[in-house]
């Protein structure tokens, strides 16, 4: 059973940083990707990144980015640890929102819907305040 387990939420200010960390147990894929989505309050929820997992070097830690994090969000993973991590800098107001992460088990291309998605995490509310 895939379990996801997000933590590193919380409030901060204008322009301070957070790093979320998704611990995964679970997984038997030989490739995947894990995403972090972020829905805000009546709003749909959006794509923020994903870097993917593979047995197959050419499709093994692949990034790729959403517009709203570009430049100012960084998705890692520590494989020995099948934990993923997204630092965020330079945070802004319009960043506030419960951040979710994900796993979907196509790993390349990587996917941005959410609904490809199969695997969720209970989310972590981040809020930033100007």
């Amino acid at each position: 059973q895939v379990q996801l387990v997000e933590s590193g939420g919380g409030s901060v200010q204008s322009g301070d940083s957070l790093r979320l960390s998704c611990a995964a147990s679970g997984l038997t894929f030989s490739s995947y990707a894990m995403g972090w989505f972020r829905q805000a309050p009546g709003k749909e929820r959006e794509f923020v990144a994903a870097i993917s997992w593979s047995d197959y070097s050419h499709s093994d830690g692949i990034t790729y980015y959403g517009n709203s994090a570009k430049g100012r969000f960084t998705i890692s993973r520590d494989s020995a640890k099948n934990t993923g991590f997204l630092q965020m800098n330079s945070l802004k107001p319009e960043d506030t929102a419960v951040y979710y992460c994900a796993i979907d088990q196509f790993a390349n291309p990587i996917r941005v819907g959410d609904y490809e998605y199969d695997y969720w995490g209970q989310g972590t509310q981040v809020t930033v305040s100007s």
